[in-house]
């Protein structure tokens, strides 16, 4: 039994979708009123709650009941709002009751979703064990919670593995997002306004992504884990290929909006080798 929070969630709905093809017997923790439909054929349970971050061990002592993984996808990410938003501290503080709480149940493994944005960005290519140096209070929240549960875990005998995204794109991604802009306009055959596009990142596809974190929680590797491409592309790059998709290069206004001067030029990780079980 795989307890999953955020299913309904943009990598999610990934990472359900792949488990339940593999017939894996899950429990989804969902917000009272949003829990989406089971996916066909899968053996899944749903648990509604109000709001996940407010609940304290006694409420998910019966929720953890007979559950060997956790898979911790939950946390506020609104596009335009989450990097400094207040709410990154109540998701922090409610992971770690959950992770309480998966220790005095008895659950055997933990695998949390962090971000690259924990790291020292000016690294440029990042690997597992390059020193954290988040920036905003969303990749902070995102640290602390990787710092606290890799000794609250371990210590408990819950294995514990720590999932950092990268810069994910494709199905049922915010449309304020540049991959959705850069197709609604070109769709539309407006002009997408764009930056100089020089900025190298590591793109992968949420359903790989997904993929991968499903893998880890299905595997036995510890400790934090890349789910990455390990392909640096350029955002110039990027834009040319969707722009090729509708024959309108033509359409792509590099230069249109300023660089941002914080901005790392390059972020590309060191993808971690996850196996099938």
């Amino acid at each position: 039994m795989i307890l999953l929070t955020g299913s309904s969630g943009f990598v999610g709905r990934q990472v359900l979708r792949f488990l339940a093809a593999r017939d894996v017997p899950l429990r989804l923790v969902q917000r009272s009123g949003s829990a989406p439909a089971a996916p066909q054929g899968a053996r899944t349970e749903i648990v509604e709650c109000a709001d996940l971050f407010a609940a304290g061990r006694d409420w998910w002592r019966p929720v953890l009941a007979g559950v060997d993984t956790v898979i911790h996808l939950a946390w506020y990410a609104e596009p335009g709002a989450y990097l400094q938003s207040p709410r990154n501290l109540d998701c922090l503080t409610g992971t770690i009751e959950l992770a309480r709480a998966c220790s005095e149940a008895g659950v055997r493994r933990f695998v949390g979703v962090g971000t690259c944005a924990e790291y020292d960005l000016g690294q440029g290519t990042l690997r597992a064990d390059t020193p954290l140096k988040p920036q905003t209070l969303y990749a902070a929240c995102k640290a602390s919670a990787f710092q606290v549960l890799g000794q609250l875990l371990p210590a408990a005998g819950v294995e514990f593995a720590w999932c950092r995204l990268f810069y994910l794109h494709g199905e049922g991604e915010d449309p304020r997002r540049l991959v959705p802009y850069l197709h609604r306009q070109l769709q539309a055959g407006q002009p997408a306004e764009l930056t100089s596009g020089n900025q190298i990142r590591d793109f992968l596809d949420v359903r790989e992504a997904g993929a991968r974190i499903a893998l880890a929680a299905l595997g036995d590797q510890r400790g934090a884990l890349n789910v990455c491409s390990g392909v640096p592309v350029t955002v110039r790059q990027l834009a040319e290929t969707i722009a090729d998709g509708y024959g309108r290069r033509d359409l792509l206004r590099f230069g249109a909006r300023p660089d941002n001067l914080f901005d790392p030029p390059c972020v590309v990780g060191v993808p971690a080798e996850l196996a099938a079980p």
